[in-house]
């Protein structure tokens, strides 16, 4: 049943494909038996034996030895199992080969089947462990087409599209089909559709994967990052730490007259980043955290996690930022709520918990702001 040229053929799709001729082995006796059970009998205990060393496919039925039989295609009385064997006994297991002269073309047929679907299962299986591995990670990848909201990426070596949403891009970004893009992979999932690769430009660890590539400090373990947050198309803020001695962890960060950071901000179409030096001390931590609006004085409430933070009167609307987004993201950094005011303004020791409130921006941040910090 089946002659020497299959079996060549599955070694061959071995050395093509890279895939264990077992595995087909194994896969082509388990749908065999199927195919031979839905054809002859389902009641059947029978096998398919594939024997890659003899280039032979043969089929065997497993019949139980019995007293009396109850069931013809399980069981088989003990005469008639000591005439094939005499030292068979009750219980024993009688294995005998099945000869079915049309089973060769359903076993072709079957073959065909499994085969191609075999090949199409480990591929995708393999495509999938690449492209997860890039899971959390930096890839570069040419843009394939556009819709009106998204971007669809080819990335290098699998046959899988990064999917770029609008939520994902910079507000800045503009693409064209043939332009090499730096993204951050940030969740690969499987669907009806198939394997989805969601990319994005806009995720914290985008930036921090991009200082990485520029700073070999941060690579060498030399300065780490602490914290990182981020509005994307605005700032993002940066707080790193060195055990190293007359090392400057921001200095390193920055680079000779600003060499290291302005690649980033190339990359990030000119999105501010202020690195700064993370600090146990709470009110220095916030003070740089703020950076780089100028500090007249603060005052820390660690077991309340509250700052109140006075600045000069012309530095106010830097401290606080466009639409707030200064002191917010020093919040993020720093875990503490910030109520900027200006120095001229006499701090009411009464007032609410907001978080950031002055009557001269209207700006207040409640509590629902901190209990929806961004992971």
């Amino acid at each position: 049943m089946i002659n020497k040229d299959f079996f060549e053929a599955l070694k061959d799709l071995e050395a093509e494909k890279g895939i264990n001729e077992e595995v087909f082995i194994q896969a082509l006796e388990q749908a065999l038996t199927a195919a031979y059970k839905k054809n002859y009998g389902m009641a059947k205990n029978a096998q398919v034996k594939l024997n890659p060393e003899k280039n032979t496919i043969k089929i065997y039925s497993y019949r139980t030895v019995v007293d009396q039989v109850e069931d013809e295609e399980k069981e088989i009385s003990l005469e008639e199992a000591r005439q094939i064997k005499h030292s068979y006994k009750i219980g024993d297991q009688v294995m005998q080969e099945e000869t079915t002269k049309d089973f060769n073309r359903i076993a072709v047929q079957t073959a065909k089947q499994v085969i191609t679907q075999k090949i199409k299962e480990i591929e995708k299986q393999s495509v999938y462990k690449d492209i997860a591995e890039k899971e959390g990670k930096l890839i570069v990848a040419n843009v394939k087409r556009l819709d009106l909201d998204n971007v669809y990426l080819e990335i290098g070596g699998t046959t899988l599209e990064g999917l770029l949403t609008k939520r994902d891009m910079l507000p800045t970004d503009h693409f064209k089909p043939g332009d090499i893009v730096k993204v951050y992979v940030r969740h690969i999932r499987d669907d009806f559709r198939g394997t989805v690769v969601q990319v994005s430009r806009t995720h914290a660890n985008f930036v921090k994967l991009l200082l990485e590539m520029e700073i070999p400090e941060l690579n060498n373990g030399e300065v780490n990052i602490v914290n990182i947050v981020r509005e994307a198309g605005l700032r993002t803020k940066v707080a790193v730490s060195t055990n190293v001695a007359n090392l400057d962890p921001v200095g390193a960060c920055i680079g000779n007259k600003g060499s290291r950071i302005n690649n980033v901000i190339n990359e990030l179409n000119g999105e501010k980043i202020d690195i700064i030096n993370y600090s146990e001390n709470p009110a220095e931590y916030i003070v740089s955290a703020l950076s780089p609006a100028e500090v007249s004085e603060i005052t820390v409430d660690t077991a309340a996690g509250i700052a109140n933070v006075l600045v000069p009167e012309n530095k106010l609307s830097l401290a606080i930022g466009k639409g707030g987004h200064n002191v917010r993201l020093a919040a993020k950094l720093t875990g503490y709520k910030i109520d900027v005011k200006p120095a001229t303004q006499k701090q009411n020791e009464n007032k609410s918990n907001d978080v950031v409130s002055t009557s001269s921006a209207n700006i207040i941040l409640d509590d629902d702001f901190f209990n929806d910090i961004d992971e």
